[in-house]
């Protein structure tokens, strides 16, 4: 193979992975899927006051107090 077809065939292999990303970026001319058009909208996040944080970690260092005082010791 010479140096001019090498050239060529990469070329080549640039313009169909153009091409692919094309349409799975959804900016070619190939339309859509109906599955993404449908997307909710994310909701917003749920803040937790720093008293509600406080009582989940308190409940859950009484549950790792519970396990580790339950195992057996190896």
């Amino acid at each position: 193979m010479d140096l001019n077809s090498i050239i060529a065939s990469i070329d080549e292999e640039i313009a169909t992975l153009k091409s692919v990303r094309q349409l799975l970026s959804g900016s070619g001319s190939a339309k859509a899927s109906p599955k993404s058009a449908a997307l909710k909208p994310r909701r917003k996040r749920r803040r937790l006051s720093a008293e509600a944080r406080k009582k989940i970690a308190d409940a859950q260092r009484l549950r790792w107090a519970k396990q580790k005082k339950a195992s057996p010791k190896a």
